[in-house]
């Protein structure tokens, strides 16, 4: 079984306007709500193509009941650990010529709830996958990912890091089996540049150096590259098409990654389903259905190139 983790997990608004006038009342052309998070979206992609997960994590208040019994509605187990006091919280997402991003706090996640959340994840078997994703909400201590890796290695599951800065560091030592950190987010990690291919490889093999097994790198619109524990490098072009909503459309690549190489066990096949997913998504508002990520899936498939 696939887990997917989202500590702080969301409902989104997201809001279309002709155009923001700050100050001023401003009517919406269009309004969706999507639940979210990013381990949620995680699950929501495997869902979308037939892959089954449990989404794990914490909720609270009306809004967090909101985001079970949504998540559920589409198909997704789920298995939060409910908090008794605060709300999930609401993420608002402003698209008016360019996109504008404003993120609830979320609940306090006392000490009792975190043990009973790691309690959860002393079920892991060798046979299942652990996805860590996004964010870590204030009220935890800043370690909690390295627990929670630590605990996936004790027992054995393949553990999968999608995070940023200290948080995926701290995961190494357990030696994930995968990572994804965008572009941007592995510059950081070095403080080197990642402009081009082999500024990429170079800082993907330092990952390697210090414990993950995969790295993925996410590159919006310069598409992906996977660096193998083998020692390969596979390239991918991004997806064509007009970009819509780019929330969750990292998380729908490690969902496409997974789905496809849970069924073939192919690390290029699953570097194409997962820029599909990825593309289709930001093409999307809300996570991509199975025909649309599908169609791009057709197109991509033939556009992996071994470049290392």
């Amino acid at each position: 079984m696939i887990y997917t983790v989202t500590l702080n997990p969301a409902v989104d608004y997201v809001v279309s306007l002709d155009a923001l006038a700050p100050g001023k009342i401003n009517r919406a052309a269009s309004e969706h709500v999507v639940f979210g998070g990013k381990g949620v979206n995680v699950s929501l992609m495997l869902r979308a193509l037939n892959t089954p997960s449990v989404a794990l994590g914490f909720t609270a208040g009306f809004t967090g009941e909101a985001i079970r019994a949504g998540v559920e509605a589409q198909g997704v187990r789920t298995d939060f650990v409910a908090l008794e006091s605060g709300f999930s919280r609401i993420n608002v997402k402003l698209h008016a010529g360019e996109e504008t991003e404003i993120n609830g706090c979320g609940p306090e996640i006392p000490a009792d709830k975190l043990e009973l959340f790691l309690d959860k994840l002393r079920v892991l078997t060798p046979a299942d996958t652990l996805v860590l994703s996004g964010s870590v909400p204030p009220s935890l201590p800043g370690d909690v990912y390295a627990r929670i890796a630590s605990i996936a290695a004790e027992k054995g599951a393949r553990l999968v890091v999608d995070a940023a800065g200290k948080l995926l560091l701290f995961t190494l030592p357990h030696r994930p089996f995968l990572i994804k950190p965008n572009r941007e987010e592995l510059s950081a990690l070095f403080g080197a540049p990642a402009d081009t291919d082999d500024d990429v490889q170079a800082l993907a093999h330092r990952l390697q150096e210090e414990g993950a097994h995969h790295v993925l790198v996410s590159m919006a619109g310069d598409g992906a590259l996977l660096c193998t524990a083998s020692g390969e490098s596979y390239r991918v072009a991004a997806a064509k098409g007009t970009v819509v909503n780019s929330v969750g459309a990292g998380d729908s690549m490690v969902g496409g990654f997974l789905a496809a190489f849970q069924k073939t066990g192919s690390l290029p096949e699953a570097l194409a389903l997962g820029a599909a997913a990825g593309g289709a998504t930001a093409f999307s508002v809300g996570i991509a259905g199975f025909q649309k990520v599908m169609a791009l899936y057709e197109r991509l498939r033939t556009e992996v190139t071994r470049i290392g």
